[in-house]
């Protein structure tokens, strides 16, 4: 499994505002990152830039993500947090005014022998 998630932008996207139109898509980057842990049961919140995006070429590179893991269940009584971080590649279409971010790949398990 291997998501992505595109956002729109009206303003050009640079190594200076990327971390601050990314930190005002937090909520967003949640669903995004979600989706690699709904199968454990947890959400994720409060999601940051962690460290400064390293840019590959002008307009594509690597960047980590932070953010708070929830694990919830109301009828087992749990709610448990931590922190986690995920590498995301980002790839921005200037044409479109699109960024593209892709999440790590995690393989999916097969089916089980008998």
């Amino acid at each position: 499994m291997q998501e992505t998630w595109t956002f729109d932008y009206s303003d050009s996207l640079n190594s200076n505002n990327l971390s601050e139109f990314l930190k005002s898509k937090s909520k967003d980057l949640g669903i995004f990152l979600s989706y690699y842990y709904k199968r454990d049961g947890a959400l994720a919140e409060n999601v940051d830039v962690k460290s400064k995006p390293i840019f590959e070429t002008p307009t594509s590179g690597n960047l980590i993500l932070e953010f708070d893991l929830i694990h919830f269940n109301a009828c087992l009584g749990i709610h448990e947090k931590e922190i986690s971080e995920m590498k995301i590649r980002f790839e921005m279409n200037e044409r479109a005014n699109q960024l593209i971010l892709t999440g790590a790949y995690w393989p999916e398990r097969g089916m089980d022998e008998i």
